[in-house]
């Protein structure tokens, strides 16, 4: 029953992510950011709630008028507060279900993880209390409803024996001091979740505690937007304990079991709370497991460039990702969640399970070929991954640079060279195939390829491709001037010429030629001697914007050749070269690529569609390089 029922919410969660993705990118997915934003929203709730208690007066007698003044006199502050106050702590209390019903779905919560799952627990009931002590504050008809009924609640525990009640049999019996106790506990209640929150997020690597700016924007703008169209006043007037409180509007984020107070008995109540309490705390140990070993640790080593090498252990259902960052690793990775691609890796040796994941980030023919999700994968024996890019350096925040445009190029009607100039006496080092993540003002990323070779200038060279629609291209071709200024994160990747003595065979799509331009260049530079020969495929001939070059380097290099195929040659252009796909192209070249080394640039539908290809025609899985970029996908786009 229970795997049935998370069999349901993974393919509802993976569903939903799906569309977030294409919606918004899986950079500022929500779902994968709900402990994050949970961490905000405290923030948030904490920040409104102490302006609140500045203007709000403790005593029994002036609570309600306090707060009236508070939401009415200053509404453009104070009622505000007050509505963003009661929203961010709706939100947070739906940002922690939806929390742990994803840990659930995903089955997330046994072994090592028990430790979080429990202090989960914790902290959604202490939330609760917090929230429903907040609500008894400003002592209107919903505040008396929700302390009397509290209490009476409390007093049926043989602990309290009927004293709690008492206090309200009359209005004198409730004064100051228990007003005072009240606001106490709204005070004290939030640091200890505070304080459990923290110790909750010890055991999870490199947790993230706050979300990316824009999903802190989006928050912030609703908020402000609900608290303007529907703002929180206080209902039925002044408490009156001499008159049953007879209609409220409850808020069913913190008091949707107030109902079941009023109707079902007491003792029923809290045989349900506690055990449905007792049932997700127990959870982690839930089937029991009595298989031999079903404790033990595995060992991943983890492979890289030019040798670069490390081992480290693995807990019995942690993923590889995990455990690498535990260990202080410097894995690529984004998401967390099976929704980037970035962490792809390449098991080389031994078994892994595949958690669920989006299909996008990892298509099922990468699937086929060995390769996994680091965030999705867990071992099962011990396993031996090749990583792109990992240098075996413990993990440290990325150095952010700062580049101003010093030309603007247009080398087709859909193609702009990018000529980055960085600050004076400053170099870059990187290498000839790599590339930078241009940082975007809310935070996000776009991915382009080098197209200089390395230690050319201190420009940096990029092509860069208008995609209908795209937010950052459709920037550089309409509004980016010479002057402006850009951040970048980089170099990253691990698209480079390999050391060997093999022919070289560069297959690029499109604006996929870039990073290729920067290897040959290179090559041509170190004196590479090994045939190259290029095949670039584009729709058509004016998308062959530096044939010319190409061309050049053909004339001056006696092991270079060049080959261009277009796939829909437009009437009238005159075109009398290679027609069709360009692997199509190379295959009917090679029909035995054994003994070659490939080298691919292109879209993931080309990759996919290529390598296979290349493989059955006799190029070794280990002579096969590819760099395939993703449009919606922000981390990797080539836009």
């Amino acid at each position: 029953m229970i795997k049935r029922f998370q069999a349901l919410l993974q393919w509802v969660f993976l569903r939903v992510e799906g569309l977030f993705n294409a919606a918004f990118g899986d950079r500022i997915n929500p779902f994968y950011h709900l402990g994050a934003i949970t961490f905000f929203l405290f923030w948030v709730v904490g920040a409104s709630g102490l302006y609140l208690y500045i203007f709000f007066e403790t005593g029994l007698s002036v609570a309600y008028s306090s707060v009236v003044a508070l939401t009415e006199n200053q509404w453009f502050t104070g009622g505000i507060m007050r509505s963003v106050h009661r929203y961010a702590s709706d939100a947070m209390v739906l940002t922690m279900v939806l929390h742990m019903l994803r840990y659930f779905a995903f089955n997330l919560y046994h072994g090592f993880r028990w430790f979080s799952w429990i202090t989960g627990v914790m902290l959604i009931w202490m939330v609760y209390a917090t929230g429903i002590n907040g609500y008894m504050l400003p002592w209107d008809q919903l505040a008396q409803f929700v302390t009397v009924t509290s209490f009476e609640w409390l007093d049926w525990l043989p602990s309290f024996g009927g004293t709690l009640m008492r206090n309200f049999i009359y209005s004198s019996a409730v004064g100051d001091r228990f007003f005072t106790l009240l606001s106490f506990m709204h005070l004290g209640l939030p640091l200890v979740v505070l304080m459990v929150m923290w110790i909750h997020v010890q055991r999870v690597p490199k947790a993230r505690t706050t979300p990316p700016r824009p999903i802190v924007i989006g928050l912030l703008l609703t908020m402000l937007v609900l608290s303007l169209v529907l703002p929180v006043h206080s209902q039925g007037g002044i408490s009156n304990l001499a008159q049953a409180v007879t209609s409220v509007e409850l808020d069913w984020f913190y008091l949707a079991i107030f109902p079941l107070l009023t109707e079902w008995p007491l003792g029923r109540v809290w045989a349900l709370v506690v055990g449905g309490s007792l049932v997700l705390a127990l959870l982690p140990w839930w089937p029991p497991r009595f298989r031999r070993g079903a404790h033990a640790s595995h060992q991943v080593v983890v492979r890289g460039v030019d040798g670069a090498s490390a081992e480290f252990s693995v807990r019995e259902d942690e993923t590889i990702l995990d455990a690498g960052l535990r260990e202080g690793l410097a894995l690529p990775y984004e998401c967390r969640n099976g929704g980037c691609g970035l962490c792809l890796c390449s098991v080389e040796h031994g078994n892994i399970e595949h958690r669920p994941y989006q299909r996008s980030a990892l298509p099922d023919a990468q699937k086929a070929r060995g390769k996994a999700l680091m965030c999705c994968a867990v071992p099962r024996g011990d396993v031996v991954i090749d990583v792109e890019g990992f240098t075996g350096a413990a993990a440290q925040a990325a150095e952010v640079h700062t580049a101003t445009v010093a030309q603007l190029e247009r080398l087709a009607d859909d193609v702009m060279r990018v000529l980055l100039q960085l600050p004076e006496g400053k170099t870059l080092d990187f290498a000839a195939g790599q590339y930078i993540d241009i940082l975007l003002d809310d935070g996000q990323r776009r991915a382009f390829s080098f197209a200089n070779r390395p230690h050319a200038s201190s420009q940096i060279e990029l092509h860069i491709r208008l995609v209908p629609g795209g937010r950052f291209t459709t920037h550089v071709f309409e509004a980016m001037r010479v002057g402006d200024a850009l951040r970048f994160e980089g170099p990253r990747g691990s698209f480079m010429l390999r050391e060997s003595t093999h022919p070289i065979l560069f297959v690029a799509g499109a604006t996929g030629f870039a990073p290729i331009k920067s290897i040959v260049e290179d090559a041509f530079e170190r004196g590479v001697q090994r045939p190259m020969r290029l095949y670039w495929g584009v729709r058509q001939r004016k998308d062959l914007y530096l044939l010319a070059l190409c061309e050049q380097w053909a004339r001056d290099h006696a092991n270079f050749t060049v080959v261009p195929v277009v796939s829909e040659p437009a009437e009238g252009d005159g075109w009398t070269g290679r027609t069709g796909l360009v692997h199509e192209a190379m295959l009917a070249d090679f029909p035995d690529l054994s003994g070659n080394e490939v080298y691919l640039c292109g879209s993931v539908k080309m990759v996919e569609t290529a390598v296979p290809a290349f493989i059955a025609q006799g190029l070794g899985e280990d002579a096969c390089f590819s760099d395939a970029f993703l449009m919606a996908a922000p981390a990797q786009t080539q836009q």
